[in-house]
């Protein structure tokens, strides 16, 4: 991988420049002028009253309009748990003060200036398959949206000149990097919206081996990451482990984890130490310096991680590396899967729990599938079966497996396997690598809906167990697979017909409702996008919801940032 010199880009602020002791605080109104003309604001526009507070090198903003409304009390229990409204015409619908999305001329005109900002050859493209190509997933079944322009930048500043135009004619922009999203994240905006995709912006710029960081941009996949510092000779590796071809931006946006989580924790932990965003009003910050910690107001690097690129493009990323420690990998297997997560619970709270890097569960059905695909050298048992990775030094590594197999025996386990050699070890996590395939091929031709949710642990095995009954009933083939050690559990539903996919997502849905019930989350680590938004005020509470809602128009007052993700469809309460 490439290194380039960090680039640093600065605009002002002068859209949101602050207005104290005026006698009433309200959303930033942009102006509504000519067609095609700069929707920021100017000196002659309905700008400002704005409470702003400086947090930790950025800009917070809160709207005293909803501050007032949070003063008169909470929101009515009605409120808090009532399905949120369907989709409407508000969410194209412009605000007093504030210019429509883009028509199809004004959309024509940007494409033209971004033509004209990014004049290398393939930076701006409009061929009308691939415009579509880059409005569908492959990984999910919501629905389809085309853009109506592609956009390669090579640098933040190709960024902020894209985030200016775009905030000029008020069209949509959507970050574009692995396209591995679950949930509909990098889908297109109806009225016509600009996918930026970061591709180019993917080299690895610094590593600081003695400080165990690294300076990447936001298309730098996190394998191609490990594999770099591999091949440097490096004792160091990043962590987070969503799945093949996810990107660095892509996790900060979802806010994922992986299999790992159980000992490394997700994206929300420290492992983002800071971020360079291209903010709506085209400024650049940096959230935080590179220092492992700091207690400087507000922490503004969390601010986007699981912001789904909603309130900005991230450009540029520090991130925090572990120690590479010996690893081997073990395996229990158990005829209920309450008792595997009994002796999970155990295993973790005992003194040897911290070596344990991960804890998969593989239900069943998955078992029953690996074995049917022919690819595996020694065949399990079809049983609920936990597999481990087991970290540190040889002798922690020996004793924490053979508190494993005690801990799974006194539960009811009658199978254990620990690979002593890379080779067994290999041989014995493929059942994990696996499970995706092994799920399709057990019914050829068919697709697979993926879908999760996350509980506490010692909810999981209800959750489990209705689960499994529920899709039965239904009959839909399905598989699980859990990271058991943290409550989060995939379920992948087959079906071969797109009539089926109607009762795939009533499924779907029962499995969310479930979750929530037991005080558990819509989504683990796939994040919102716009599959999940409608459950965001049943989990969350109104009034957390408006809370986001808030920041959201404060820093995108316009809503050009990714619009029709993660925020639930509903109307604002008077």
């Amino acid at each position: 991988m490439s290194l380039r010199p960090r680039l640093r880009v600065r605009a002002p602020l002068s859209a949101l420049r602050p207005s104290f002791g005026a006698p009433r605080a309200r959303l930033a109104r942009y102006s509504s002028s000519t067609s095609g003309s700069d929707s920021s604001a100017s000196s002659g526009s309905l700008v400002p009253y704005l409470l702003i507070g400086s947090i930790g090198g950025g800009t917070a903003l809160v709207v005293k309009d909803q501050l007032d409304k949070w003063a008169k009390g909470p929101a009515s229990k009605s409120d808090a748990h009532n399905e949120p409204a369907p989709p409407s015409a508000a969410e194209t619908k412009a605000e007093p003060g504030i210019k429509p999305y883009a028509n199809a001329e004004e959309c024509k005109a940007a494409i033209e200036e971004l033509r004209a900002a990014l004049p290398s050859e393939g930076a701006v493209r409009t061929d009308p398959k691939l415009l579509q190509t880059y409005g569908h997933s492959d990984n999910s079944y919501h629905p389809d949206s085309p853009h109506a322009v592609i956009v390669r930048p090579a640098n933040t500043e190709d960024v902020v000149n894209i985030v200016n135009i775009a905030r000029k004619y008020r069209m949509p922009v959507t970050p574009y990097s692995g396209a591995t999203s679950l949930e509909g994240h990098y889908a297109g905006f109806s009225t016509g919206s600009i996918c930026i995709d970061m591709g180019l912006m993917n080299k690895i710029i610094e590593v600081h081996e003695n400080d165990a960081d690294l300076v990447c941009q936001p298309a730098a996949k996190w394998e191609d990451i490990n594999a770099y510092l591999k091949e440097q000779g490096l004792p160091l590796f990043f962590p987070l482990d969503p799945g093949p071809g996810a990107t660095i931006g892509g996790m900060i946006g979802t806010g994922c984890s992986g299999t790992n989580a159980v000992r490394y924790g997700t994206a929300r932990a420290e492992w983002f130490l800071n971020l360079t965003v291209v903010l709506p009003n085209g400024e650049v910050i940096k959230t935080k310096q590179r220092a492992r910690k700091s207690s400087t107001g507000f922490d503004t690097t969390k601010l986007f991680v699981g912001a789904e690129g909603t309130l900005g493009v991230v450009t540029e990323v520090t991130l925090r590396l572990a120690p590479l420690l010996p690893t081997k990998v073990a395996m229990a297997q158990f005829t209920d899967v309450g008792h595997a997560v009994s002796a999970v619970q155990e295993i973790l709270q005992s003194p040897y729990g911290s070596h344990v890097q991960c804890v998969e569960l593989l239900d069943d059905n998955m078992m029953s599938a690996l074995n049917g695909t022919g690819l595996l050298e020694d065949p399990l048992p079809v049983q609920d079966s936990l597999f481990f990775k087991i970290q540190g030094a040889p002798e922690a590594v020996a004793a924490t497996a053979d508190l494993i197999q005690k801990i799974a025996s006194s539960h009811g386990s009658e199978r254990f396997a620990f690979a002593k050699t890379d080779e067994e070890a290999d041989s014995l996590w493929m059942n994990r690598k696996y499970a995706l395939n092994a799920t399709l091929s057990s019914i050829p031709g068919s697709r697979c809906w993926t879908t999760d949710v996350c509980v506490p642990v010692s909810r999981l095995p209800e959750l489990v167990y209705e689960t499994k009954k529920d899709l039965a009933n239904a009959g839909i083939k399905s598989t699980i697979v859990g990271h058991v050690g943290d409550g989060n559990f995939h379920s992948l539903m087959l079906f071969q017909d797109d009539s089926e996919l109607p009762g795939i997502n009533a499924a779907s849905d029962r499995l969310v409702k479930r979750a929530l019930a037991l005080e558990g989350t819509c989504t683990g680590e796939h994040g919102v996008g716009v599959g999940k938004k409608k459950y965001l005020v049943k989990e969350l509470g109104q009034s957390t919801v408006e809370l986001m809602w808030t920041i959201k128009t404060a820093v995108d007052p316009l809503n050009i940032m990714n619009p029709g993700k993660l925020y639930p469809d509903v109307e604002k309460r008077p």
